[in-house]
């Protein structure tokens, strides 16, 4: 599995109707791509307390295959027309798991990144957080939950989609999930460590 994301920040005054007209008459386009697990169309609005306008789909691919041809195909050329090139972040996939909530429609996902401790090595962060990530999979709410690694800067990403229509506050960056393509859900691997 792999993470990926990329956020497009846009102006203050930026009608987010636009974003929104945009994935529901494109966002069905993923809901059968191959090697896709899932994306989640996220957006925040400073009008809703966010601190920017931002586009920002989250992606948990089952296939590196599947991640490529969406970078280098025509739906990620899409993205770069409208909205120029963004850095395109990635991580790799440690744990995937169903919550209580998996039957609901998303409304709500959390991004929250934590840096792994130069004093503490690396696998002893990576297996203390797959082991907390299978609890706090469990919470009322949550409707699916992945924890990945970005080895380059030595950081945990802790992504989760949540049934109602506000996450926590206290799970780190908050998004609204405008629509969820998940062909390949069930292939993720609920339970399954991926390292």
């Amino acid at each position: 599995m792999h993470a990926m994301q990329y956020e497009i920040t846009l102006p203050a005054d930026y009608d987010m109707g636009i974003v929104r007209e945009r994935v529901a008459t494109r966002g069905h386009l993923l809901d059968a791509f191959p090697g896709l697990g899932l994306k989640a169309y996220l957006i925040r609005e400073r009008e809703a307390g966010s601190p920017v306008n931002q586009y920002a789909p989250f992606y948990l691919w089952a296939t590196p295959e599947g991640m490529n041809s969406f970078l280098w195909g025509p739906g990620f050329q899409g993205i770069v027309q409208d909205f120029g090139r963004p850095v395109v972040q990635h991580w790799t996939g440690l744990a995937y798991e169903e919550g209580p909530a998996a039957a609901s429609a998303p409304l709500a996902a959390t991004r929250r990144r934590t840096p792994l401790g130069e004093t503490v090595p690396p696998g002893e962060a990576v297996a203390e957080a797959v082991a907390r990530h299978a609890r706090e999979a469990r919470r009322d709410g949550v409707v699916a939950s992945a924890l990945a690694v970005d080895p380059r800067h030595w950081e945990l990403l802790a992504f989760t989609l949540w049934a109602g229509a506000e996450a926590p506050a206290d799970e780190g960056e908050r998004f609204r999930v405008l629509h969820l393509s998940a062909p390949g859900r069930g292939v993720l691997g609920a339970g399954r460590r991926l390292w």
